[in-house]
């Protein structure tokens, strides 16, 4: 009995394991390079363009196209270390699946507990915009659902209470025209309630049906923000708008940076196609061009979108701002157009729900199959050819919090849970045994011998001020700049290990790179994380060592 925390799963027999799947497995191979790449768009064009991208424009200015670009080249050596794990372990499970058989069974659960995270709280903010955005539709063809149904009980409550304290009106609030049974006021979400169960049930039904779900929401996005494009450049230079753009970094670097985690929330989505590895006719192929030409198209589709909006109103009217895209066009009197995009918008949503829906039941049904979590979530719908159990579950996980819980669950949680997987993804290449050259994609090695130490050096120089203000510090017990001296540190450790044992480049860079993109989270998001991390490590202690394959 091996009762090794670290326990790893061997290539060997994951080569074999790969076999087993392409050769009896039960799921439809039916996904190509063409809709990989339009499922990657799919997750990512959603909510951070048609949301998030307001905050980080009024945090950075026209300016935040720099973080744009910076989260692209990080999530673009990520991408190529996925690629890399994709082309020799394509089976289900993601970022999970890797870390199994590079730092062993504690990691990887660590890392798919990480992955609930980043899948759950991320579709159930996504839930919730995609309810405002469809509310507005209503309203605006006179539709009028009771308030009560379409916002969350904390929400409610606090406008009742505010209003209440004031001594002003609160007859026309939620709370109070909500039906009330036993003393407890009935308010809910409910568009957000059943827009995740209709895509659940779309997950279900089958991959063929979902793909081209996904394919038709992807082109008809794509379509309008071409449109968007056109019409906005268009007016700005018509209009002599270019003012807008000046001072293109109105809060400098650190204005800037204040949009880590809503720019990172909306790249995330190409972690979700390597879930798909078992649907793929030619995994070894299609999985890393899925993920890097949808990481490329969406890296163009943010820049240009962020020039439009910074240009037509300036970058300061986005305060509060929570549909930046519409917001524009309806400050400069193109209503209708302010009406496509919120249709727009309804659909990039929905179709970022469908494919992390798709996604977080496989990442569950790999862990099942290595025993560290029950059958039933590895158990295949022998009619849908889809993991049902699992997909029924994710459906009420986010279903339920969706009705109830206000949108005030921060994409910092998403993002650190995701930037977690990827530091590991990244780092899990280095221990991949060497191969000879071979079908499908294969990272190229450049030595970091030199350039790695080069480049640290080069960060450390360029903020030696934000160093020396830490150290002074230090007993302040700023957590904020502890984890930068800790990066710093470790930062200073990968350049001499890279120096010494020649590391690669591409895998350290990645690595690098989001372990500085989680330090500037909040704080208050790295406990929150650490908390769901701990309960996670006791569920694991309780249940998944004892009954883990590796076990017996």
């Amino acid at each position: 009995m091996n009762n090794s925390l670290f326990r790893k799963k061997d290539m060997a027999s994951l080569q074999a394991e790969v076999e087993e799947v392409r050769t009896h497995g039960v799921l439809k191979k039916v996904l190509r390079v063409r809709d990989l790449t339009f499922m990657g768009v799919a997750a990512v064009i959603g909510a951070g363009v048609f949301s998030t991208i307001g905050t980080a424009a009024y945090n950075g200015g026209p300016g935040v196209i720099f973080l744009f670009l910076i989260t692209a080249v990080t999530c673009g050596f990520t991408a190529l270390c996925y690629a890399e794990f994709a082309s020799r372990v394509p089976v289900a499970g993601s970022a999970y699946t890797y870390s199994y058989v590079t730092f062993g069974e504690l990691i990887a659960w660590i890392i798919g507990w990480a992955l609930i995270l980043e899948y759950s709280i991320g579709n159930i903010v996504v839930a919730i915009s995609w309810s405002a955005y469809f509310n507005n539709l209503l309203e605006a063809v006179h539709i009028h659902l009771p308030y009560w149904l379409t916002i969350g009980w904390q929400t409610a409550k606090a406008n009742y209470s505010e209003l209440l304290a004031a001594g002003k009106d609160v007859s026309q609030t939620a709370y109070a025209q909500a039906p009330v049974i036993a003393g407890f006021h009935i308010v809910m979400n409910l568009p957000a309630f059943l827009i995740v169960g209709f895509v659940t049930l779309l997950a279900y039904i089958g991959i063929s049906e979902s793909k081209k779900s996904a394919n038709f929401m992807v082109g008809l996005k794509l379509v309008v923000l071409a449109f968007i494009a056109v019409v906005g450049f268009w007016v700005i230079f018509s209009d002599d708008k270019m003012t807008n753009w000046s001072p293109f970094l109105p809060n400098g670097v650190t204005g800037v940076l204040k949009g880590v985690s809503s720019v990172f929330f909306a790249y995330i989505g190409f972690d979700a196609i390597s879930t798909t590895a078992e649907e793929c006719a030619n995994p070894k192929r299609d999985l890393p061009r899925g993920m890097i030409y949808s990481l490329l198209i969406c890296t163009v589709i943010y820049v240009v979108t962020t020039l439009v909006i910074t240009g037509l109103v300036p970058y300061s009217d986005f305060k509060g701002v929570a549909d930046p895209l519409a917001y524009v066009f309806n400050a400069i009197n193109m209503h209708k157009v302010g009406f496509i995009i919120s249709v727009s918008a309804v659909i990039a949503s929905t179709s970022v729900l469908l494919v992390f829906q798709i996604g977080q039941p496989r990442i569950w049904m790999s862990m099942s199959r290595d025993g560290l979590l029950p059958k039933r979530f590895g158990k295949i719908n022998k009619k849908r050819l889809t993991p049902g159990f699992a997909t029924i579950v994710t459906g009420l996980l986010v279903g339920i919090p969706s009705l109830f819980i206000d949108d005030l669950l921060m994409t910092d949680l998403t993002s650190i849970g995701t930037l977690f997987a990827f530091v590991l993804v990244c780092g899990g290449v280095l221990l991949l045994p060497r191969i000879e050259k071979e079908s499908g994609f294969q990272l190229p090695y450049i030595n970091g011998r030199w350039i790695i130490p080069a480049l640290v050096g080069l960060f450390l120089l360029l903020f030696r001020q934000r160093l020396a203000t830490a150290l002074l510090h230090v007993e302040a017990e700023n957590l904020e700049e502890i984890l930068f001296l800790l990066f710093s540190a470790i930062a200073v450790v990968v350049a001499v290990l890279s120096f010494v044992k020649h590391f690669s480049l591409i895998p350290i860079l990645g690595v690098l790179c989001c372990l500085y993109l989680m330090i500037e989270i909040p704080i208050n998001s790295w406990i929150v994380f650490f908390g769901w991390m701990g309960l996670g490590l006791l569920v694991y202690l309780l249940y998944g060592r004892k009954n883990s394959a590796l076990n017996k």
